[in-house]
This record gives C-alpha cells, structure tokens and sequence, in this order.
C-alpha cells in the first residue's frame, strides 16, 4: 500500500516479533525495487549465474580462464580421446562438469546472502541453536525456488553426462576393437611374408613384397626380425609389428 511504513530486517531485540510483523518484513523484502547491498545484489545475479548452468556460453564474467583449461586439460587427459568424434564429445564433457562445479558455491552464495539477509529474525529466541534453526527455514522457505532450480539444473546436467560417456565409451571400445583387428592382421602378414621370403630363398626365387599385396618392404620386414628378437630377450613377449613399422619409418625420415 502506498501510505505503508516501509520496514527493513532490522527488529527491536527489546520486544518480540509478531507474526503480523514478521509477515510484513517478508513481504517488504519481497516487494523491495531493488537490492541496495552486495549481498541483495548478489540475489539479483541468480539469474546470469543460472544462465550459466544452462546456456550455451561456457565461461561467465566471473570465471576464471586459465582454471577453464586446467579443467578441460584434465578431462582430456583423464578420458584420453583419439579421434574428432571422440574429443567433440570429451569436450561437452568438460563444459558440463564446469557447470556442475558452480552448483556447490552458487547453493553457499544463496545461504550466505539469506543468513545475512534475516540473520536479525527471532529476537526473542534465547536458544541460539534454536534460533539458528528456525532462521535457516526462513532462507529455505523464502529461497525455496531458487534451490529447486539450482537442483534441477543439476540433475539435468548430471544426466546429460550419462549418453555423452556412454557414447565416448562406446566408440573408444570400437576403436581399440579395431586396432586390435589391425594389429593382427599385420602380426599374420608378417608372418606370411617371412614363410615367402624362407621359400624364396631355398628355391633360390627373385621377388618383391609389393607383388603379393604386402604393404611393406623387405627391408623393413628383415630390420624387424633382428629388433624382435631382441625386444622378446628384453621384455619376454613380441614386438607388434605395426608398432614396429611406425617406429621404423619416422627412424628412417630422421636418419
């Protein structure tokens, strides 16, 4: 009403509180124009901070940079992608976890600016646990819909993690299904390659790899056997001959 004595959260310690009062004080910090203290300002900011939790721009005014890629580097190296695809979805990753790392802070800032906010209700409280109690419902009740959205966009984030890793996974298993497959088809082809080469030389035969499909040289299958069996010495196990040949030929582009 317009000829209403406006009240602020500031009640007498000499006389109780009446519920009528204590009525009024919610209502006029309801209807207040505006918040005239950081803390108030910072309850007008729920809004770009929520913004933050469910837009499209990643970084927000107040974040910091530098700690963004620190985040993001540690979930690439954590989740290890490969392929476009695979770090596409490692990065919407990344952004949805820096948006689940605002929900603890933004729920404290909300407590915080509440406590201070009505940290004068209950007076007449001489329990000061009791009263700590019953102001803290205050800030739940009054903040009731500004922690429910701040819950739901946290659930809402959290399940959208679910298909993001489910996908990464998937084609990650895909990926190495399919280095295995190649790894040994290159272990058989080398292998056929030296039964020809052990023929070919007992039948005292001229050849070349490439003539029967082979995709590598006969000087890089002869470099592997020397290196193989010294890698088996070594370590007890085989020398992957796609391992091998990767390593052979960046050898001879730097010799």
């Amino acid at each position: 009403m317009s000829n209403s004595k406006t009240v602020d959260f500031e009640p007498s310690y000499e006389r109780p509180v009446s519920d009528a009062q204590l009525n009024a004080n919610r209502a006029n910090f309801q209807h207040s124009t505006g918040p005239r203290s950081d803390e108030g300002k910072a309850k007008s900011s729920l809004n770009a901070i929520q913004t933050g939790l469910t837009g499209r721009t990643i970084l927000l005014p107040t974040d910091d940079a530098d700690a963004y890629q620190q985040h993001v580097n540690r979930i690439f190296e954590d989740l290890s992608p490969v392929t476009d695809k695979e770090r596409v979805i490692v990065q919407t990753v990344a952004d949805t976890d820096w948006r689940l790392l605002r929900i603890a802070p933004l729920e404290a800032s909300v407590w915080a600016m509440g406590f201070r906010k009505l940290a004068d209700l209950y007076p007449e409280e001489t329990n000061e646990a009791t009263r700590t109690s019953l102001i803290q419902g205050e800030v739940f009740a009054f903040f009731r819909r500004d922690f429910s959205n701040v819950a739901l966009q946290e659930r809402r984030l959290r399940n959208q993690r679910i298909p993001d890793l489910a996908e990464l996974k998937a084609l990650q298993q895909e990926r190495a299904e399919k280095a295995k497959e190649a790894a040994e088809h290159s272990q058989n082809e080398m292998r056929r390659a030296n039964k020809i080469v052990d023929n070919a030389r007992h039948s005292k035969i001229e050849f070349t790899l490439a003539e029967f499909g082979f995709e590598f040289s006969l000087d890089e299958l002869l470099a592997y056997n020397p290196r193989n069996l010294r890698y088996g010495l070594l370590t007890e196990r085989t020398l992957a001959f796609a391992t091998f040949l990767t390593t052979y030929r960046k050898e001879q582009k730097t010799a």
